[in-house]
This record gives C-alpha cells, structure tokens and sequence, in this order.
C-alpha cells in the first residue's frame, strides 16, 4: 500500500505569527527555580509529533491518534498533517468535539505505521480576581459540564464530600476555593499510579484512597464542583517544553514526551468566565519536585504553584480535548474514560498505552 499523505488547514497565519515570537531559554534548573507566575502575553508556536510503527501486527491493526481541538483564550489549534502506509479518516466524537485521525492496517501489512503533525499556539494563564467582566456562555454547555459521566458521578458520597468541603462558601468562587484547597490537602501524588490513573472518584472516595495521579485527583475536583453545581471540565493535554520557571516536575522534555500526558482543570465562574485549575500539580510538586515530600503548602517551593494554580496554568502545555466517555469509531473495545493518549487494537483487544515502547510510540515537540 502506497504511503498517504495529507495536510489540513485551520489558519494560514500560524507560520507569520510564529515568526514574531521571541525565542526562549530553558536552561533553568531547580536550583534557579523562580517565582511561578504564569501570565498570558505572547504566544508560543509549536509542532507536535506523534509516531507509530506496529512492530508486530497480527490481523487488522487499528490506531487512533488524538489531535489538538481546543481553541480559546489560551491555545490556538492550528494545522494538523499525517501520513501512513494504512488507510486513513479523520473523525470527532460530536458533542464534545474530540478529534482524532483514524488508521486501519490490513492483515498482511508487513510495517504499518502512522505519523501525525500538529501545530499549536499557547500561552500561560492567569485570571485578575479583582477585575470582574461580563463573560457570555450558553446555558446549554453549562449545564453540560454540571452533568454526572461514567467516572463523575454528581451524588452520592461526591456530593456529600463535596458540601462538608464548601461549609459556610456563599459564593462559587468561594466554594471553588475550598475544593481546591480540599484537593490540596486530602489528596496524594501517588508515583505508583500507571499513566495518569483513571479518574474514578467514586472508588476513591469510597475506599479513602486519595492518591492519584493527574487524571484521578483533577477529576475529583471537577466532580466535586459539578455536584454543586459549578460547571467543571477536565481538559487532557500534554507538556512540551521544560516549565521557564525551573519546575522539573512541571516540564516536558521536547526530545522526548514519554509520560509527557497531563489533565488540567476548568471552572466556569460568573464575572470571570471559564477559569484555569490545576490542583493535581500542587500534588506533584509536593510529592516529586524536591527529594523529601514536602507536606506544607507554606514551602517556599509549593507556595507560588499552589497560588498561581488556582486560576492559571503556564503555555507549556497543549490540549487536546474536554472529552468523557469517549467512544472510538470503529472499535471495538469500551469506551475511553478520556482520550489523551494513542491508542490502538487488534483481534486479540487494545493495546497498553501506558507503554510507548511497547505499543511503540513517541511523542516529540519543536518550537518554532
């Protein structure tokens, strides 16, 4: 089968914009470690590149390929181009808007592969809470993302954690607060954790297992805020380029994003729009950054992650989608709790995603 390739255009001045950018300098080491204060400003461009080779393919391979379909305030979700030795379809899951590219291999490929390019635009984040502004958004998505899903229920012990966490909050930048602080010091960075974990809060709640890794302790937050009905999301991405503030545990290594995947967090807040959340990289910090897990948010090196990550994140990150329960055309495995990382099957059932040398991916990052 002859190789396909194909590009697709969502903005012709990607490339010109990219070229007034200034470049940046990420010798930082933890021992420099700065001040971490994101702030919106310039943008940054990027191409992201994620390559597949089935090493040994049995039957008819399938593989699905996330591409970024954000577009807001902090990202610009640019072109997208691929090429495979398979045949290939672009798709998105509806409502949520999750798009991916599609590769079928035919029983007898002997080298199926798949290569997809993505270019972005990001920046940091950082909301001013003494500046309130009328933010429109339809009734309909908020109440959207008030909804319970398969991992997020809105009742039960999730609501009932969640008012003891909000006693005596009037507002909801007030309830969102005490959630966030919530998280921060009931729950754990558990390095043991496969991937980013799973995100089923109920069990986690259930069993008093607090610790988690992105996926489980960013959910629970948002499932915390749903059942209150604080309209919340999960935002699945990945970080591409060390963090300029020196943070080791909040870096990407451009050569080489293995593990690279991170879910953040939204609220939606009146006067404020929707709000970046980040309480799963408090954890992070805590538990990774220095060679003792440091257990007191006061920690000079915690302090500005906890501050800054309630109501922004930093650009070194790109996202993906917002997406729950995400079914994947033409499989025919369950569905996707959340879809941030290649995933593929065969006859014999999907393969490990949380094992890029097995699977046999890899994830790179240019800035340009």
């Amino acid at each position: 089968m002859t190789t396909v390739r194909r590009t697709f255009l969502k903005n012709s001045a990607a490339a010109a914009m990219a070229a007034a950018l200034p470049s940046l300098n990420f010798a930082q080491t933890p021992a420099q470690r700065s001040l971490f204060a994101p702030q919106s400003g310039a943008w940054r461009t990027f191409e992201v590149t994620t390559r597949v080779d089935i090493l040994k393919p049995q039957g008819v391979t399938k593989v699905w390929l996330p591409i970024p379909s954000v577009n807001s305030d902090y990202q610009r979700s640019f072109e997208s181009g691929f090429s495979s030795n398979g045949q290939t379809d672009l798709a998105d899951d509806g409502r949520d808007g999750a798009k991916m590219l599609y590769a079928e291999f035919a029983e007898g490929e002997a080298k199926p592969f798949v290569e997809l390019t993505s270019r972005v635009q990001t920046q940091g984040r950082a909301v001013d809470w003494s500046q309130k502004t009328h933010v429109h958004e339809e009734a309909d998505t908020l109440r959207y993302f008030t909804r319970a899903t398969k991992f997020l229920p809105t009742d039960g012990i999730v609501r009932k954690t969640a008012l003891q966490a909000t006693q005596g909050a009037k507002t909801d930048v007030e309830k969102t607060r005490l959630i966030y602080d919530w998280i921060v010091a009931n729950t754990y960075r558990d390095p043991k954790v496969r991937g980013c974990g799973e995100g089923d809060i109920k069990t986690m709640l259930e069993t008093g297992n607090l610790g988690g890794k992105c996926a489980d302790l960013n959910a629970l937050f948002v499932g915390l805020c749903r059942s209150v009905g604080i309209p919340a999301r999960d935002v699945y991405g990945i970080r591409l380029v060390p963090s300029s503030f020196g943070y080791k545990e909040l870096s990407g290594n451009p050569a080489s994003l293995k593990g690279a995947q991170h879910c953040r967090s939204e609220v939606f807040l009146k006067g404020y729009g929707w709000v970046a959340m980040d309480p799963a990289d408090v954890a992070k910090v805590m538990r990774l950054e220095t060679a003792d897990w440091i257990k007191n948010t006061s920690n000079p090196v915690v302090a500005p992650v906890n501050k800054a990550l309630f109501g922004g994140w930093e650009g070194n990150w790109m996202a993906f989608n917002t997406a729950h329960d995400l079914a994947l055309p033409h499989s025919t495995g369950e569905k996707l709790g959340f879809f941030m990382y290649p995933t593929a099957e065969n006859p014999d059932g999907r393969f490990d995603s949380y094992a890029p040398d097995d699977f046999k991916y890899q994830i790179t990052a240019k800035e340009i």
